[in-house]
Parts: C-alpha cells; sequence; structure tokens
C-alpha cells in the first residue's frame, strides 16, 4: 500500500472516531409521572376529636382554661393567689376592685378560643364602655371593648391589637349577645442582644369574621407611648381589669391549644 493510501485511510478512520465520540449520548428517559409519585402518607397528624357546637365543649387535645364551673386555671395577677373575680350561672365576670387575672400555667405559641359579653344595660362611650383585654403571654393585647354604636380611636377598636393594628372590619354584636375570639398567635424568636429575630405574630377572628390577619406585632402594646421590644420567654393569658365605670363584662368557653 502506498503511502498516499495509508494516509487517506489514517484519516477516514479519525473522522469517523470523531464523528463517534462527538455524537450525544442517549440516555434513559425520565419515568412517566404517576399520582403516586408526588404522595406521602407519613407521618400521620393525630386525630382531634373537635368541641361540639350545641354543648360548647372544646377540642378532645384542647387545655380548658374555663368550662364553667371555677377559676382553677387562673390567678389574680396582683397578689398570685387565688383568681377572685365571680363565677355564675357558667360564666365568669369581671371583678373591678381585684385585678387583673392570669393563667397560672405559661404558654409558648397557641389557638385561643374565648367568648365574652358586654352586658344590655351597658353605658358610657369610647373606651370607658365595656373595656377589658386579652394579654397574649403577658405582653400584648388583643383589645376587648363595646364597640356596637360606639366610636373610638380605630387602634383601640375591639379586636385591636391595642394602639398598633385596627381591625380589618367592626363585627360586633349588640350587648346582651355573645362575642367569640378565635386567636391564633405565634410566639417571637429573639437575638442575643434581645432584639427580634422573628417577630411574634398574630390572626383575629372575630364572630367567624377575619379582623387581624397574621400581624406582625411590633412590640409591647402601650396605652403611652410606642411599642417597646422586651425580650420574654413563654408567658400567660391575662385578662384586664380596665376599672372603667360601665357595667363589667362575662367570659365563658375559654380553652387553649398549644401550635
Amino acid at each position: 500500500m502506498n503511502k498516499f493510501i495509508t494516509l487517506s485511510v489514517f484519516s477516514l478512520f479519525a473522522v469517523a472516531t470523531a464523528t463517534a465520540q462527538d455524537a450525544p449520548k442517549e440516555y434513559p428517559k425520565p419515568e412517566r409521572m404517576r399520582p403516586g409519585m408526588s404522595e406521602y402518607w407519613t407521618p400521620q397528624p393525630k386525630v382531634v376529636t373537635p368541641g361540639n357546637i350545641a354543648t360548647n365543649s372544646a377540642p378532645s387535645d384542647a387545655i380548658v382554661l374555663f368550662d364553667g364551673k371555677n377559676l382553677d386555671a387562673w390567678k389574680s395577677s396582683r397578689t398570685g393567689e387565688a383568681a377572685e373575680w365571680d363565677v355564675h350561672d357558667g360564666v365568669f365576670t369581671v371583678n373591678k376592685t381585684k385585678g387583673d387575672i392570669q393563667t397560672k400555667d405559661n404558654f409558648d405559641s397557641f389557638q385561643l378560643h374565648i367568648e365574652w359579653m358586654v352586658p344590655e344595660n351597658i353605658t358610657g362611650k369610647s373606651q370607658g364602655r365595656g373595656n377589658s383585654g386579652i394579654f397574649l403571654q403577658g405582653m400584648y393585647e388583643v383589645q376587648v371593648l363595646d364597640c356596637y354604636d360606639n366610636e373610638t380611636y380605630v387602634n383601640g377598636m375591639t379586636g385591636s391589637i391595642y394602639k398598633q393594628k385596627a381591625p380589618m372590619a367592626n363585627v360586633m354584636r349588640k350587648p346582651g349577645e355573645w362575642n367569640v375570639y378565635d386567636i391564633i398567635y405565634n410566639s417571637p424568636v429573639f437575638n442575643e442582644d434581645g432584639t427580634y429575630k422573628v417577630h411574634p405574630k398574630v390572626t383575629v377572628i372575630q364572630n367567624g369574621c377575619v379582623i387581624v390577619n397574621d400581624y406582625e406585632i411590633q412590640g409591647t402594646t402601650e396605652y403611652i407611648g410606642f411599642p417597646r421590644v422586651v425580650k420574654h420567654g413563654d408567658g400567660p393569658i391575662i385578662l384586664q381589669s380596665h376599672g372603667d365605670p360601665s357595667e363589667p363584662i362575662s367570659f365563658r368557653n375559654i380553652w387553649l391549644r398549644p401550635l
């Protein structure tokens, strides 16, 4: 074989080899998606028996804070002794001379259910009309007030995060009728220097309507001044005895589910 033929054969071999190396590889086709490929079955959530609306019973995993019988789950915020508000007819009523009451236990994040009523013969106006409050972890107040045909500053209305966030709607029932709060609260996380790493957040549902939606609480709910950031851990639920001259409000059917 002469030199020219040898080079030609070698060139053809080189071209064929290069072409084979440059050809794209064929990979297996992805498996066709099936419904089960996006499903997971574990862990199964715990089974909770819901409360009975007809009997005002709590869910099976709830901590019952008031069942209509006594205030054993509560104590005086002022003295630390037994709570001395007035229990009667399956409800309890603010005692304006005994100060605030609070749960004996402290809580982290939670769902809180609480029902309250201003009396039919309520008097007063603005903030002096059935005023109380629910303090989450003892720090952040959800306002309780009779705002039925009673105008006041909007960040102090019923269901407001006091002096911070006005409610999106006024869904107050008439005096003498029960109002229902369902409050979903997520506790804060703090940096080492005491500032918020994660702010506390709250959603307030009144009478089946969302009136505060996933609000990022800015700090303590001050009567005078602006929010302060105070580092804290788990805390109690506090019910306020405001001491205004109008008729005191009553509470019933209180339970809490830790989150």
